[in-house]
């Protein structure tokens, strides 16, 4: 994950290095799906699990609005459509829901990807970094979204698959998939948060709103070995105190936060 990881050059090479590392492993990919419709059979071929397509509308002008980017939706949905024909599925696709923005995305991906092998996941608009200007007003809380998809199809929940799972599961009762709810403002998990970001610049962050990462690429420049890796890793876990999303209030963020477009997602 983070910033686009498409760009990186030979990344079907990565993929393989990684999958010979271990033949059990989930590998996964998030990205914008710009470029999906050129890779996503090479990835697949190195060995790629699946992919979680970035997409918060199914218009240009709401998709851009959200994104600031300079390519058409058209891509990206040619980028999904390559992920499924190369057995990258079932696709996940991210939607960020703002309140004023795109609330009308709800209803209109359940309609364009149920039962098409693609699942959405609908994100509470979050307080990441500082630049998206995030105000809770601007928060379309779960409920609401769960209740917009009711308004066009019978659901019922999917229990967790495993612990920590941060999207809460709901399928359609006649059978034709699932899509996700992300509450991180109104329903927080952290207490039973199981996951590390490691950043294209080598540091490790143990949770997205952290202010400050640390630094495995040093380690690895002054010739660590894996013990001294591995116990920097246990340590930073061990010692975490994030509970950011548990405790927020106007005054609580760290002024220094990094941006999503650096932690991924």
């Amino acid at each position: 994950t983070g910033g686009e990881p498409l760009l990186r050059r030979d990344l079907e090479k990565l993929v393989r290095m990684l999958r010979d590392l271990d033949g059990g492993l989930d590998l996964a990919l998030t990205t914008n799906g710009s470029l999906l419709p050129g890779k996503a059979a090479a990835l697949a071929a190195a060995g790629l699990d699946r992919v979680t397509v970035s997409l918060d509308a199914l218009d240009d002008e709401t998709f851009r609005a959200m994104n600031d980017v300079r390519f058409p939706v058209d891509r990206v949905l040619e980028g999904i459509e390559a992920a499924r024909e190369a057995g990258l599925f079932p696709v996940k696709v991210n939607a960020v829901i703002r309140r004023g923005v795109n609330e009308h995305a709800v209803p209109e991906m359940v309609e364009r990807f149920r039962g098409r092998g693609v699942t959405p996941r609908f994100i509470e608009y979050m307080d990441v970094g500082s630049a998206n200007g995030w105000r809770l007003d601007d928060v379309v809380p779960a409920a609401e979204i769960l209740a917009r998809v009711r308004e066009k199809y019978p659901v019922e929940p999917v229990a967790a698959s495993r612990r920590g799972e941060v999207a809460r599961r709901w399928r359609y009762l006649d059978g034709r998939g699932e899509f996700g709810i992300v509450a991180s403002v109104t329903r927080p998990f952290c207490g039973d948060c199981t996951r590390l970001r490691l950043t294209s610049d080598g540091r490790l962050f143990t949770c997205l709103f952290a202010s400050r990462g640390r630094d495995l690429k040093a380690l690895l420049r002054r010739g660590a070995g894996e013990r001294e890796i591995r116990e920097a890793v246990a340590a930073a876990w061990s010692s975490r105190r994030d509970r950011y999303s548990e405790l927020r209030s106007p005054g609580s963020a760290p002024a220094d936060r990094e941006e999503m477009s650096r932690l991924g997602g």
